[in-house]
C-alpha cells in the first residue's frame, strides 16, 4: 500500500513542472445573424494535418478566446454553441518568427438558416470535471440505456451503492442528492426506490460535488449529487419519445415523453414517465447467538429469504415559464409520482444448537402493497436588475408526500421432521405516512470589480411528518391490537439559513471563492402513543473556502474545505418497526443527533485529462447503521455511534486516446477508521479499501458508436459491517438512425453476474455474515425518436428550488 501512495506521489509530482513556452492564437465569436456576442462557446484547437485536437476552451463573456503556449505548427480552430452550426477558421501557423496568430471574428450561423426541421445535437464528453463539481452526461453512456437512475449513479465517478440502495460518496455515506437544483426529500430505501423508479432516459447530467459551495444546504457529510432531468431549450417546438425493454430473469420496460413549446412570452415544458419492474433478491443469513457475557455460543440460524419486488412508477412534471421582459422570467412547476408496488418475501429459518443439531423450522410469509405518491409546486421568480449581472431569484415551494402501506406476516412453527410444534402466529399492519414540506428562499447576485462577484441568500423551511404504525396480531382467529408494536409518531422541524460568497480572482494565476453559511434549527418529536417527546435546537456556521493556482496551460492546482452537516432522515427518526422475518426487523431512532464534518481537499489537473485528488475529511457522531441482537432476534437501526476519520487519494483519466477511441478512468484509494461504543461494545475498526469507475468508448463510424463499461470495490467497511470485493462489466452497441433524429441502443449489465453482496459483521455479542444475489444481469434494447421544428432558445433553465435539504431525507419504503 506505501509503494502505491508512493508511485501516486512520484506522479503527481512529475506532472508539476513548468510548461515550455510557445506561440499564442486568439480570436473572438459572433453570432451571424444578429451579431451578438456568443460567451461560453466551446473552443478547440485543431492540428491542420488530421483535426486531431489539441486543446480546448470557452469564450469569455466577452466573446474572446485565446490558446497559449502552443507548439510550432498548423492549426485551425472550431467552435460550437447550442442553436448555432460548427464553424472553422482559416488555417494559422505557430513558429519561431510568428508566436502570435489572430483568427478574427468567426461567425457562428444559427441553425433554423443552415438546417430547417432538422435536430442539432452536440456530442458531449462522458465526463467533465469544474473547479467545485465533476458532470456525466448520461446520454454518453451507452451502457446506460435502459437502465435506472440508481445504476447511472452506481457507475459514477466515486459513488457506490450498498445492497439496500444507501448511496456513498468516495466511501463516506450521508450523501444529498437533488433533483433539478431541488432536494428530493428522500433518504435511504425510499430514495432508492425513487431512483430505481426514474429510466435513465429521463437524466440529462450528474453533478458530483464533494463540497459544495455557500450556496447550498450544509446538509450532505459526504457531499452532493444534483440530478439534473431533461428539459428541451428549442423555440416552436421539440421533444423526444423514449421506449425501453429489459429482459432479466423478469422483464422490465419503460417509455417516456419530453416536450418543450416555447411561442413569444410563453415557454411550456412536459414530461411524462412509466416504468414497470419485476426483480427478485435472494438474501443468506447466517447468525451465531452468543452469550452476551460470556460470548459462548448458543444457538446458530441459518436463513433463507426468497423476496421478489414488483412495481409501476408513474413521473410527471409540467412547467410554465413566462417571460415578462427581457429581464423578468416568472415560473410555476408542478411534478407528481405515484409508485404502487408489492413486495413478497418466503423466509425458512433454520435453528440449531450450539451444535449445529438443527432443533426447529420456522416458515415465513411477509407480503407488502405500498404506495407511495408525491405532489410538489414550485414558483419561481428571476429577475436581471441590469447589464452588469445583477440578479435577483426568488422559490416557494410546497411538497407533499403520502404513503400507504400494509403488511401481513405469517410464521408457521415446524420440528425437524415438518410437524407443526405450535400455532401459526400472524401480525397485521398499516402504516400510514404524511410528509408536509414548506420552503422558501432569496438569492441575490451582486458583480464587482475585476471580474469578482458576491452572492449572498437566505431561506426557511418548515417540515411536519406524521406517522402512524397501527399493528394487531391474529390470536385464536381474534384480532387483538397489539400495543407493544403500535406507535404515532409526530416531528416538526424548522431550519432557517442565510448565507454569503464571494469569489473573484486574488492575482493573475489564483483565483478563490470563500463563503460562510449559517444555519438555525428548530426540531420537535411526540409520540403520542407512549407520550415520550423531545425538542433539539442549535445555532451552527459552516464556512467554505476553494482556492485554484493555474500554474501554466498545463497544470492546475486546488485546495478547498467545507464544514458540513448531516441530520438525521426523517425515516431514521421515525422509532417504528418494520420487519423482515419473525427474527429480523429495522427499527427508527428519536435519539439521533446530527452529525458535523470537516473536509479538506488538494487537487492537480495536467492538461485538463488528469485529475489526482488529495483528501481528509474527520466526522464527529456519525450516523451508521448498526445491528443489535435482542434474544433471539436481530434489528437494524441507525445510531451515532463513532467517529469517522477518512483520508485518500483519487485519480481521474479522462483522454480521447485518437479519434475512434475515448477512455475514462477513475480510481479512488482511501482508509476508513471508525472508533466508538455500539451497544455498550466498544469497537474499533480500520481498513483500506480502493474503487474503480471506468469507460471505453468506440466510435466505429459515424453513426455507430459501442461501450465498454464497469466499476470494482475492494473490501471495505460501512460502520459494524465488512463488505467484500464487488464489480461489474456491461457493455452496448448505440446506432444513430435517420440523419441522427434517432438512436437505437442495445447493452448487457453485469455481464458476467458478479454483482453479488457478500458482508459480515463481528462485535458484542453480534455475529453474522450475509450473502445476496439479485436480478443484475439485464439485457436492454432502448429506442428514442427526437422531433423539433423551430429556432433554439438560449433562455437560461431554472435548476434551484428552496426545499433541496429537506425533501433529501424523505424516505419511500419498498
Amino acid at each position: 500500500m506505501n509503494k502505491f501512495f508512493s508511485l501516486l506521489a512520484a506522479i503527481t509530482i512529475s506532472m508539476s513542472s513548468t510548461a515550455q513556452n510557445g506561440g499564442k492564437v486568439s480570436g473572438s465569436i459572433k453570432d451571424g445573424g444578429n451579431q451578438k456576442i456568443i460567451d461560453a462557446a466551446t473552443v478547440s484547437l485543431l492540428k491542420a494535418k488530421d483535426s486531431s485536437l489539441v486543446k480546448a476552451a470557452i469564450t469569455d463573456p466577452s466573446g474572446n478566446f485565446v490558446f497559449e503556449n502552443v507548439k510550432d505548427g498548423k492549426y485551425l480552430v472550431r467552435v460550437t454553441s447550442v442553436g448555432h452550426t460548427k464553424s472553422y477558421s482559416a488555417p494559422v501557423t505557430i513558429s519561431e518568427g510568428n508566436l502570435s496568430a489572430n483568427v478574427g471574428v468567426l461567425q457562428l450561423v444559427p441553425a433554423d438558416k443552415a438546417l430547417k426541421e432538422v435536430v442539432v445535437s452536440s456530442l458531449k464528453p462522458l465526463i467533465e470535471r469544474k473547479i467545485d463539481r465533476t458532470i456525466v452526461n448520461v446520454d454518453a453512456s451507452i451502457t446506460s440505456a435502459g437502465g435506472t437512475a440508481l445504476e447511472v449513479l452506481e457507475k459514477s465517478p466515486g459513488i457506490s451503492v450498498d445492497k439496500d440502495g444507501n448511496i456513498s460518496l468516495k466511501g463516506k455515506e450521508g450523501v444529498m442528492v437533488l433533483m433539478d437544483g431541488r432536494p428530493t426529500q428522500l433518504s435511504g430505501t425510499d430514495l432508492a426506490n425513487l431512483l430505481r423508479s426514474m429510466s435513465a432516459g429521463q437524466l440529462e447530467q450528474i453533478e458530483i460535488m464533494t463540497n459544495p459551495p455557500a450556496k447550498y444546504d450544509a446538509a450532505g457529510n459526504a457531499g452532493v449529487i444534483n440530478i439534473k432531468t431533461k428539459k428541451n431549450k428549442q423555440a416552436g417546438y421539440n421533444g423526444s419519445v423514449s421506449l425501453g425493454y429489459g429482459q432479466g430473469k423478469f422483464p422490465k420496460f419503460n417509455e417516456a415523453l419530453n416536450m418543450n413549446y416555447k411561442a413569444g412570452k410563453i415557454n411550456f415544458f412536459t414530461n411524462v414517465s412509466h416504468n414497470y419492474w419485476k426483480n427478485y433478491n435472494t438474501l443468506f443469513i447466517q447468525r451465531n447467538l452468543r452469550n452476551k457475557n460470556t460470548k459462548a455460543l448458543e444457538n446458530y440460524f441459518d436463513q433463507e429469504a426468497n423476496m421478489i419486488n414488483e412495481g409501476n412508477s408513474y413521473n410527471g412534471k409540467i412547467g410554465v415559464d413566462f417571460f415578462a421582459s427581457k429581464k423578468s422570467t416568472v415560473g410555476i412547476v408542478v411534478t407528481g409520482f405515484s409508485n404502487p408496488s408489492t413486495f413478497k418475501n418466503r423466509n425458512l429459518t433454520l435453528i440449531s444448537d450450539a451444535g449445529h443439531f438443527l432443533e426447529s423450522k420456522t416458515r415465513a410469509t411477509v407480503d407488502y402493497d405500498q404506495s407511495w405518491k408525491d405532489f410538489s409546486t414550485n414558483l419561481n421568480f428571476r429577475k436581471q436588475i441590469d447589464t452588469t449581472g445583477k440578479e435577483l431569484t426568488a422559490d416557494l415551494d410546497e411538497v407533499i408526500y403520502t404513503s400507504i402501506n400494509s403488511q401481513t406476516l405469517i410464521n408457521s412453527y415446524f420440528d425437524p421432521s415438518e410437524h407443526s410444534i405450535q400455532k401459526p402466529d400472524t401480525l397485521l399492519g398499516q402504516l400510514p405516512q404524511q410528509i408536509y414540506i414548506y420552503s422558501g428562499k432569496v438569492d441575490y447576485i451582486q458583480p464587482l470589480k475585476k471580474g469578482a462577484r458576491l452572492e449572498a441568500g437566505i431561506k426557511s423551511s418548515i417540515v411536519r411528518t406524521d406517522n402512524n404504525a397501527i399493528y394487531d396480531s391474529i390470536q385464536y382467529g381474534q384480532l387483538i391490537h397489539d400495543i407493544n408494536r403500535s406507535n404515532h409518531f409526530i416531528y416538526k422541524e424548522n431550519i432557517n439559513a442565510a448565507y454569503i460568497n464571494w469569489s473573484g480572482q486574488v492575482s493573475k494565476k489564483i483565483s478563490a471563492q470563500l463563503g460562510l453559511r449559517m444555519e438555525n434549527t428548530v426540531a420537535r418529536g411526540n409520540q403520542i402513543t407512549t407520550g415520550i417527546q423531545f425538542e433539539k435546537k442549535y445555532t451552527q456556521l459552516f464556512p467554505t473556502a476553494y482556492f485554484q493556482y493555474k500554474q501554466s496551460e498545463k497544470n492546475n492546482f486546488g485546495l478547498n474545505y467545507g464544514r458540513r452537516i448531516r441530520r438525521p432522515n426523517y425515516e431514521n427518526l421515525n422509532p417504528f418497526i418494520r420487519f423482515l422475518d419473525r427474527y429480523t426487523y429495522m427499527q427508527g431512532n428519536p435519539e439521533l443527533r446530527p452529525q458535523f464534518s470537516h473536509n479538506l481537499e488538494a487537487s492537480h489537473s495536467y492538461k485538463n485529462f488528469l485529475t489526482t485528488t488529495v483528501n481528509y475529511s474527520l466526522t464527529k457522531d456519525i450516523i451508521q447503521g448498526v445491528i443489535e441482537q435482542k434474544g433471539q432476534e436481530a434489528y437494524a437501526k441507525q445510531a451515532n455511534i463513532a467517529r469517522l476519520r477518512q483520508y485518500g487519494i483519487s485519480v481521474s483519466v479522462n483522454k480521447t486516446i485518437n479519434k475512434w477511441w475515448t477512455s475514462n478512468l477513475y480510481l479512488n484509494l482511501y482508509n476508513n477508521q471508525f472508533s466508538g461504543i455500539v451497544d455498550s461494545t466498544p469497537i474499533t475498526f480500520s481498513m483500506s479499501s480502493l474503487s474503480l469507475n471506468g469507460s471505453q468508448q468506440f466510435k466505429i463510424s459515424k453513426t455507430f458508436s459501442a461501450e465498454v463499461s464497469g466499476f470494482y470495490r475492494s473490501s471495505g467497511i460501512e460502520g459494524v459491517i465488512l463488505i467484500r470485493p464487488m464489480g461489474m462489466v456491461a457493455a452496448g452497441i448505440t446506432q444513430q438512425l435517420w440523419k441522427n433524429k434517432a438512436t437505437l441502443r442495445l447493452n448487457i449489465r453485469d455481464i458476467f453476474r458478479t454483482q453479488k453482496t457478500n458482508a459480515r459483521s463481528n462485535y458484542g455479542n453480534v455475529d453474522a455474515s450475509f450473502q445476496e444475489l439479485r436480478d443484475s444481469r439485464v439485457v436492454n434494447l432502448g429506442f428514442t425518436y427526437r422531433f423539433s421544428k423551430g429556432n433554439v432558445s438560449n433562455q437560461k433553465k431554472h435548476t434551484s428550488g428552496s426545499s433541496n435539504e429537506e425533501q433529501n431525507r424523505v424516505g419511500i419504503g419498498n
